[in-house]
């Protein structure tokens, strides 16, 4: 099994090209259009074109359909093409579907995509509005009625816990805030551009649900991403410096829910981030110490602290000061609190860029990075690295 011994993934694939939309809250556009646009910019940025792809992946909760791109998108015949679910947690495995694809031979072009109205449509952070009923849906039903509706208010529980278990208060929350918002403020691309906050902005904002505030919730967005991989073989003849996928992992702990696994031993972590940390540090041979600059999945700001304990960056309950002490480079485009909320996706586009050296917060000699998917939910993670 791979949870108990490494894979032989790592360095058969690289991301050779990303591409997005602008991001915003009202994109006027059709989510198919998103997307087509994200992948057209992607393939123009690997100098591939629409005839070379045979494969694409996407998420589930996604109105573009895998076939219904490639036609918008003047893509011909697909050899695969797959979704992954469980929402923000399927980013890096998107990435993970499109390597095996094209270690085994089955495809040798695969876009992955992103794309939907989330501010302008239908909003996620709105919570559960209406849902047919499912075996998945059972475990919401255990919470809805107590008030549970949206997210940020399934977080909150952990959060909560998190703080009590640590001695710490709500004010945690607010370094990974202000660090996003630095990064966002340097680029051009992110909605808050030229708009960094402080500590005491992140505690004067809003009450959301105790104990998270405004600035611990990511925003919601207009647009789209896509990323092309192919063999690390075919990637050296191309345009761009390839960005290999040194490991590639998802992960689901015991007693797994979605957003709301209350139930477990503990609620001051993350197990299935820790299923994931466990495999990339095996299949990549890599520690903590070797990674250069983490693009941690920030739904929630809370979540990035318990991801930055799970991977062995710090000890359980001093992720806060260690984000506070800038020990590692962390969410560089400005994450989802400040660039974009495309679950995720754009995340891998900026460690895409930190090993190509094109970030507008480039960090010097980048050259492996770390990101993550959503948590609370069964995730995903990459580690990156340059062409050796």
């Amino acid at each position: 099994m791979s949870l108990r011994r490494a894979d032989s993934l790592g360095g058969r694939a690289a991301v050779v090209g990303i591409g997005a939309t602008e991001f915003s809250k009202d994109s006027g556009r059709s989510e198919l259009k998103l997307a087509v646009e994200a992948v057209r910019a992607a393939l123009d940025d690997a100098g591939l074109t629409p005839a070379d792809v045979d494969g694409l992946v996407t998420f589930t909760m996604d109105t573009s359909p895998e076939i219904t791109v490639a036609q918008a998108a003047g893509i011909g015949e697909l050899s695969f093409f797959s979704r992954v679910h469980y929402g923000g947690g399927a980013a890096c495995a998107t990435v993970q579907q499109a390597a095996l694809a094209v270690a085994s031979g089955v495809a040798d072009v695969v876009v992955c995509y992103r794309a939907f109205n989330e501010r302008s449509g239908r909003r996620f952070g709105s919570g559960v509005q209406r849902r047919e009923p499912t075996a998945e849906g059972t475990a919401l039903g255990w919470n809805l009625p107590f008030g549970l509706l949206t997210p940020a208010s399934w977080v909150a529980m952990a959060a909560q816990r998190y703080l009590h278990a640590y001695n710490l208060t709500p004010d945690a929350f607010g370094h990974v805030a202000v660090t996003d918002r630095r990064h966002a403020a340097r680029n051009p691309a992110a909605y808050f551009y030229g708009k960094p906050i402080t500590l005491a902005d992140h505690a004067a904002s809003r009450w959301i649900v105790d104990p998270l505030r405004l600035l611990d919730c990511c925003q919601e967005t207009d647009g789209g991403q896509a990323v092309v991989v192919t063999s690390a073989e075919r990637a050296r003849d191309l345009p761009q410096p390839p960005a290999v996928i040194v490991a590639a992992a998802q992960g689901a702990g015991r007693a797994q829910e979605q957003m709301t696994s209350f139930y477990r031993d503990g609620l001051t972590g993350l197990p299935e981030t820790e299923v994931v940390a466990r495999q990339l540090w095996r299949n990549s041979g890599l520690s903590p110490a070797d990674i250069d600059v983490a693009i941690l999945y920030d739904h929630f700001t809370p979540f990035v602290l318990m991801q930055l304990e799970e991977f062995g960056f710090c000890a359980q309950g001093e992720a806060a000061d260690f984000v506070a002490a800038d020990a590692l480079p962390l969410n560089t485009h400005g994450g989802q609190l400040g660039e974009a909320y495309l679950h995720g996706m754009n995340g891998i586009a900026e460690a895409v860029r930190q090993i190509r050296g094109s970030s507008v917060n480039q960090l010097s000699g980048a050259a492996r990075t770390l990101v993550t998917a959503g948590t609370g939910v069964p995730t995903s993670g990459l580690i990156l690295g340059a062409d050796d």
